[in-house]
């Protein structure tokens, strides 16, 4: 990484703080993380994949968080932290190495901060912040610049708003909710009543709620539209990217993983512990079995059962879908060669006569 943390650890504070194995000096120190390709001296990396073993062999980083297996492999660095998970394990160091900044409670002057609005200290209302009447804040909460609280909203302990986060009325965050900026919550879905010739598209009111459980991270720009005349819900523990749409009326259960850009539609159920990979459609009133893994770019237009994984437009089992896209490929062959089956062969030029049949 770019920046330093406030001060250097040694690779047995490392394995103190891991739970890890010292194999090495225990007074190397290191001040940043870096990956192996790129790491230097002063760096801690890690390696979590037997294919990354040649970077292992050429880095020149200080201290290398390593699985058992690769305790002692040749080359690499001398000190070694062993530890069953690296990645997860430097998932505990880097807190320590980058300490987050430290919070500064209060509410900026510029803020605009509507009747009846309470909060339980401390709290972080930044600059140009806008919140509507009634609206409810735990203890913990900030909220960054230029975001905008309609009526009534409520947000839990703990949670964080970047700036230019827009919540609608009719919008509820749990506990430790991170929200990046420019997402918007609790906008309307897109609802109409089609209109016949010389008549507009009469739009359907929307007044369900948006609902978001605890511990929930929800990326740059991602849009979660409110409930139509029920409520869109996203269970606690789900994590979804930037770029993502939810419709109306959506309920994702726990612990999902939904990558960026994917996008899907009104009255879909998602049970829990599901994965959406990015770019994935689902379809409205689509019902994602518990488990499912939808790779990327699938197109989502019928059910999918629990522990399936699935892929293409539209989806179907993946290992079908492989061996389908396979045997296409051997097809081709077998056109050219029945092409070549069939190819008129030219015709032999007839041989001159002899000088007896003139």
């Amino acid at each position: 990484m770019n920046s330093a943390g406030t001060r250097p650890l040694s690779a047995s504070e490392i394995a103190a703080l891991t739970g890890g194995r010292l194999v090495g000096p225990g007074t190397v120190t290191v001040a940043g993380v870096a990956p192996l390709e790129r790491a230097g001296p002063g760096d801690l990396s890690f390696l979590a994949s037997p294919r990354y073993l040649p970077y292992f062999q050429r880095t020149s980083a200080s201290v290398v968080l390593v699985p058992p297996v690769f305790e002692s492999a040749e080359g690499g660095p001398e000190t070694r932290v062993v530890v069953a998970e690296p990645y997860a394990a430097l998932l505990v160091v880097l807190p320590v190495l980058y300490p987050q900044a430290v919070w500064e409670a209060g509410v900026h002057p510029t803020a605009v901060v509507g009747r009846g609005a309470t909060w339980q200290e401390p709290v972080a209302i930044g600059p140009h912040a806008c919140l509507g009447r009634e609206v409810q804040l735990g203890r913990n909460v900030r909220i960054g610049e230029g975001c905008v609280l309609g009526d009534g909203v409520a947000v839990g302990d703990d949670t964080q708003l970047f700036p230019g986060v827009t919540l609608y009325p009719g919008t509820a965050l749990g506990k430790r909710v991170i929200v990046h900026a420019g997402a918007v919550l609790g906008s309307d879905g897109f609802g109409y009543i089609p209109g016949k010739a010389g008549g507009g598209h009469r739009k359907i009111p929307h007044v369900g709620r948006c609902l978001i459980g605890d511990d929930i991270e929800i990326g740059a720009n991602t849009c979660i539209d409110r409930g139509s005349v029920d409520d869109t819900v996203i269970g606690s523990g789900t994590k979804i990217d930037n770029l993502v749409h939810i419709a109306h009326n959506v309920r994702i259960g726990a612990r999902c993983l939904i990558m960026a850009q994917a996008g899907i539609a009104g009255s879909c159920q998602v049970e829990d512990d599901v994965i959406i990979a990015g770019q994935t459609g689902i379809a409205d009133h689509i019902t994602i079995g518990h488990g499912a893994r939808l790779l990327v770019q699938s197109g989502i237009i019928a059910d999918i059962p629990a522990e399936g994984t699935v892929s293409g437009y539209p989806a179907r089992p993946h290992r079908e879908l492989l061996r389908a896209q396979a045997a296409m490929y051997r097809l081709a062959k077998i056109v050219d060669e029945l092409e070549a089956l069939v190819q008129p062969k030219p015709e032999t030029p007839a041989a001159p006569a002899s000088s007896s049949e003139r």
